[in-house]
């Protein structure tokens, strides 16, 4: 049996990193419209292409790509710091969210020289957002039962038919990374699978946004009829796409995205709590869930650390977001709690309204990036339990 004891090491953010914090804040002011807390909580779902675009002429859409493809060509760290305070302050990071974390670096991997000077710099400029074409209707969370197909087409390219689903922006996206198969059937699972790059504006693909509890329409269902894709549509190696979709996910699960879900309705929480008598703030509450967020975001750091070393933790990344995505819901189910027990507090507008958001989009938390069972069975393994 494997252990996890010390693979979570105290890691401390380097000088240089502390130094960027400060120019992301000075950016945060001047760029960061003023809105309320109920909408600066749908950080991970705020579109805003304008701010996205000022985050990109300072390079920091694509933080982490090569200065040659226009990104800033920072570490790990930069983007921890950078991540943190988006989502601290709830900016709308939507647009370039996938393109900035996963689809570039994954790219920059695995893509050809002609695809990562077509993309990377597009990406890096705010001018090519992109969305990820894993989930199937039907599939659950069963990744490998792909049925969406690209087959080779006469003369060269692909011909690319299926659905995909829960796919977030599509309907503002201008690409899809996809997970298709090439060869095979569903029941050979991860066999046969690959990657293409889907333009979105191509004919034969139709967009169906759905609507969430929230009242939202980030989610959307994408149809692909026939739709005729070039040949260097496909990344990396043709039925490498297993191994490619969780390096992606890797890139998806390290950094500190899964701690802040809830955190501009913590803040409105604490200010809301700091305008009642003292008798009425429930220090012990509030004190244990900054105790579990001050160690997940120790754990979080010690993940970055290691990939900042050039490792691949993918265990560890999926123990911080298992725990990340439980503390975020809780912070969510402890907030509605206060407001039932506190008239006071449930007189606050902006934080009755936040609180009623992140109640009903937070069930989603342990669902995105991977559900909780499947994370748990990840890291079963990866302890040598199954």
């Amino acid at each position: 049996m494997h252990s996890l004891f010390g693979t979570f090491a105290l890691t401390a953010l380097p000088a240089e990193a502390a130094a960027f914090r400060r120019q992301v804040k000075d950016l945060l002011r001047e760029h960061l419209p003023a809105l309320p807390p109920d909408v600066r909580a749908r950080s991970w779902m705020g579109f805003d292409a304008s701010f996205s675009q000022a985050l990109a002429r300072r390079g920091w859409v694509g933080i982490t790509l090569p200065a040659q493809y226009g990104g800033a060509g920072l570490d790990a760290f930069s983007r921890f710091v950078l991540v943190e305070e988006l989502l601290a302050c709830g900016a709308p990071v939507s647009a370039h969210w996938i393109a900035d974390r996963q689809s570039g670096p994954l790219i920059l991997r695995y893509g050809s020289d002609a695809q990562r000077a077509f993309y990377l710099p597009r990406i890096c400029r705010g001018e090519a957002f992109f969305c990820i074409g894993m989930s199937e209707p039907n599939s659950g969370s069963d990744l490998a039962s792909v049925a969406t197909r690209a087959v080779p087409r006469p003369g060269g390219g692909w011909r690319l038919n299926g659905r995909k689903i829960w796919t977030t922006n599509a309907d503002r996206c201008h690409f899809m990374l996809a997970l298709v198969r090439t060869s095979g059937e569903a029941g050979d699972r991860q066999k046969g699978l690959s990657q293409v790059i889907v333009d979105l504006s191509l004919p034969g693909v139709t967009v169906r946004p759905i609507r969430d509890l929230a009242g939202d329409a980030h989610f959307s269902e994408v149809s692909f009829d026939d739709v005729d894709l070039p040949a260097d549509a496909l990344v990396g190696q043709e039925g490498a796409g297993w191994e490619q979709v969780n390096a992606e996910l890797a890139f998806e699960r390290s950094g500190p995205e899964r701690l802040y879900s809830s955190v501009v309705l913590l803040d409105a929480w604490l200010a809301a709590l700091r305008r009642l008598p003292a008798g009425q703030r429930d220090p012990v509450t509030i004190g244990r869930i900054m105790g579990r967020l001050a160690t997940l975001r120790a754990m979080s750091l010690a993940v970055t650390g290691r990939v900042a070393a050039g490792e691949s933790p993918l265990v560890e990344a999926a123990v911080v977001k298992d725990l990340g995505t439980e503390l975020e819901q809780s912070i969510g189910a402890l907030a509605e709690a206060a407001l039932g027990d506190d008239p006071a507090l449930a007189a606050d507008a902006d934080l009755y309204r936040t609180a009623a958001y992140v109640s009903q989009i937070s069930p989603t938390y342990s669902l995105r990036g991977g559900t909780r069972e499947i994370l748990r069975g990840m890291i079963a393994r990866g302890l040598g339990l199954r």
